[in-house]
């Protein structure tokens, strides 16, 4: 009975061990363990291209891995670099407009309406490329050279700042038609710089009127006749009135005697004020009756403002200041601040160069 107690016993005790044993065989490592692993075990690849795991104790041989490889020859490599930006950035220009634009030199008796005809464009246009002749007409005189533009319009030069619409506003003209003139060379987005000339098609030069200022301006305390006489006893004509030549000038000796051309009350007689300096000298007389002359580029001036002169008195001194090419008078007739032609209104005629009475 004592043998068959103890025979279990040692059954029990075998299923036991048995039990744990598949136990320890079914638990996985710790985390613990694993790391261990990973730290003193390393996998590196040898140059016969075998694996070999690496551990304290050396090189312990492992399978061999094969690593898959492709070759890459033969596959197309695509490069684009539309967005990459520019290792030497410089900003983009626009083309220079090409304008087919004529020299012309003035030949003796040329005017402007003889001159535009003779290149088939309005004389208004000759102003268009030459702006330098609203302030100083003489500059059409014989010898002087001319830019004759292709068509009628202004040459604009572009200042900072501007722009296509702010050039087509200022002379009133369609944007579209800037743009589509072929030599201004014009690309989207039409940016405009400083320096260049664009052709304004249609466009007329504006004239600048000076008029004195009117701080202090003395009262006109007289009525004139509302004829003139000439303010010169002789000299040569060399520009008329046209429509931007608004007076007339007549060249003679610096120092030749100047007179009111009718009675009235003198308000003006200096320096040109401000920055239009081109009349140089001059004296304004207000007629009472709502015209006003204009006597300019004097070298001498010898009455002063709120003084009364009578019609043909002596005023002052022909000369050559101000922006001026020669020795020479230049003289208005306003109404009403509108310039009139001095021709159609000063008493006597004018033959060849001389004034005759």
């Amino acid at each position: 009975m004592l043998q068959q107690t103890n025979q279990v016993r040692l059954i029990l005790a075998a299923i036991l061990a048995l039990f744990l044993l598949l136990i320890l065989v079914a638990t996985p490592f710790s985390e613990t363990e694993q790391a261990d692993v990973s730290t003193d075990q390393e996998v590196v690849q040898t140059e016969d291209g075998e694996v070999e795991v690496e551990s304290d104790d050396g090189a312990i041989p492992a399978e061999v891995l094969e690593i898959p490889t492709r070759s890459l020859d033969g596959v197309p490599i695509l490069s684009d670099d539309a967005l990459a930006a520019d290792s030497n950035p410089v900003m983009r220009i626009g083309q220079r407009p090409e304008h087919n634009i004529i020299t012309y030199t003035v030949a003796r008796g040329d005017t402007p309406n003889v001159i535009a005809e003779r290149f088939g464009i309005q004389s208004t246009t000759i102003l268009g490329g030459n702006p330098n002749l609203s302030e100083e007409s003489n500059l059409l005189g014989a010898g002087a050279e001319l830019r004759i533009l292709p068509i009628d319009g202004v040459l604009h030069q572009v200042n900072y700042g501007e722009t296509i619409e702010s050039i087509a506003a200022e002379y009133d003209v369609p944007v579209e038609d800037i743009i589509n003139y072929a030599p201004n060379r014009l690309e989207f987005p039409y940016r405009v710089y400083k320096g260049t000339e664009i052709m304004v098609p249609g466009a007329v030069a504006q004239v600048f009127t000076w008029t004195p200022p009117k701080n202090n301006r003395p009262r006109s305390t007289v009525v004139g006749t509302g004829t003139f006489v000439q303010p010169v006893r002789r000299g040569c004509v060399t520009q008329y009135f046209y429509p931007w030549h608004r007076g007339l000038d007549v060249g003679l000796p610096v120092g030749t005697p100047v007179y009111s051309m009718d009675r009235g009350t003198v308000i003006y007689g200096s320096w040109a004020a401000g920055s239009y300096y081109d009349y140089g000298n001059l004296i304004v007389v207000d007629h009472g009756n709502g015209y006003e002359t204009y006597y300019a580029h004097l070298n001498g001036i010898n009455v002063f403002p709120g003084q009364v002169v009578d019609q043909g008195q002596f005023i002052g001194y022909s000369g050559n200041t101000g922006r001026s090419s020669g020795p020479h008078i230049h003289v208005e007739i306003r109404f009403n601040n509108n310039q009139d032609d001095p021709s159609f209104l000063i008493q006597g005629t004018y033959s060849g160069c001389e004034i005759s009475r």
